[in-house]
């Protein structure tokens, strides 16, 4: 199994920067992706990005020329540097890790979840 920790959200004015972290622990070797989704009020969780083992990164249109994922192996974690925040960006983050159960499926292990409150 995979367990992920989130940290860094807050309150920020719009035009404003944050940077998410998750640290991840367990059996990281099985980990396919990792990244991070948010859950708006009144809407689904919709995925923002997420980096595979293999390093390509896959973005939300929203996302796009604004948030970068990037990773630190040595730490086991993952971050999420976000600029030019919206009022629309507020939601709450989650970090999630799909990972290898066995050689035949994935699960997704997901973290508690980070508030980010962007004013307008």
């Amino acid at each position: 199994q995979v367990q992920l920790v989130e940290s860094g959200g807050g309150l920020v004015q719009a035009g404003g920067s944050l940077r998410l972290s998750c640290a991840a622990s367990g059996n990281i070797a099985s980990i396919n992706a990792i990244g991070w989704y948010r859950q708006s009020p009144g809407k689904q969780r919709e995925l923002v990005e997420h980096i595979t083992s293999g390093g390509s990164t896959n973005y939300a249109d929203s996302a796009k020329g604004r948030f970068t994922i990037s990773r630190d192996n040595a730490k086991n974690t993952v971050y999420l540097q976000m600029n030019s925040l919206k009022p629309e960006d507020t939601g709450v983050y989650y970090c999630n890790a799909r990972y290898w159960r066995d050689s035949y499926s994935l699960r997704d292990s997901w973290g508690q979840g980070t508030q980010v409150t962007v004013s307008s």
